[in-house]
């Protein structure tokens, strides 16, 4: 498949602002629809400045996050308090300012031992969006960052059976390249599945990573994402050709 769809920003600003204006867009269309509309969120920089823009283009749309559920792609296993936390980057930069009703948010428990938090984040994504033990959840958006090494989440180059794992919804990653070493990650199998997947790939540091992963045989862990899914967009202020913005 490997099919995928690059937009190109002036700066990690401007791409956090469209990519942010296309998330409202979404989640007002799945709104007038009376649907809940599943998300997957990341962390990282670029992701605190997409954050930031939702926040600021919600309060002049009046967007509504009330119909939204929130889940992430992966944590660090530490508390929700930690510095490293993503929870704790998303509680403060979005769903608190965007008074995001408690019973919508459904965080990674990075505090638990890792396999026990897969376990339990599995079970409440597939209850969420109302599928079967053994079923793949379809979340409406999976947002990605994308690292130097091109692994998005926690699932990391030269993991090979992570890159093999089509079945687990959220796995445990144990000595991660990066620090902290134990961390669950969303797997490979939902990431096909999503109805849409969103990567944010900003800075000069990851242009080799960006452009070896969008090579047809790259076997970086954006490109496995890539080449399992029909459509991926990217949005990023490397420099690459540049095209329209996206709906869902």
């Amino acid at each position: 498949m490997s099919q995928f769809q690059l937009f190109s920003f002036p700066s990690d600003d401007a791409l956090a602002a469209a990519a942010a204006e296309a998330w409202l867009d979404a989640i007002a269309a799945s709104t007038a629809v009376d649907r809940d509309f599943t998300v997957a969120l990341s962390g990282g920089r670029v992701m605190h400045k997409f954050f930031a823009a939702a926040i600021t283009l919600a309060a002049a749309r009046a967007s509504d996050f009330r119909r939204v559920q929130f889940f992430w792609a992966d944590e660090r296993c530490v508390p929700p308090d930690d510095p490293e936390s993503n929870y704790r980057l998303a509680d403060e930069a979005l769903l608190r300012p965007a008074a995001v009703p408690v019973e919508n948010i459904h965080r990674l428990r990075g505090e638990l031992a890792p396999a026990a938090a897969a376990e339990a984040a599995t079970h409440q994504l597939r209850k969420v969006c109302g599928v079967a033990a053994g079923e793949l959840p379809e979340l409406d958006l999976v947002l990605l960052g994308m690292g130097e090494d091109g692994h998005v989440a926690s699932l990391f180059p030269g993991d090979a059976a992570a890159a093999a794992d089509l079945s687990s919804v959220f796995l445990p990653v144990f000595n991660s390249p990066k620090p902290p070493p134990n961390r669950i990650s969303i797997g490979h199998g939902p990431l096909a599945a999503a109805r849409a997947v969103w990567v944010l790939a900003a800075g000069p540091g990851k242009q080799p990573a960006l452009h070896h992963s969008l090579a047809a045989v790259a076997t970086t862990p954006l490109a496995q994402v890539l080449q399992r899914r029909a459509a991926t967009t990217i949005f990023t202020d490397i420099s690459c050709e540049q095209s329209s913005l996206p709906s869902l």
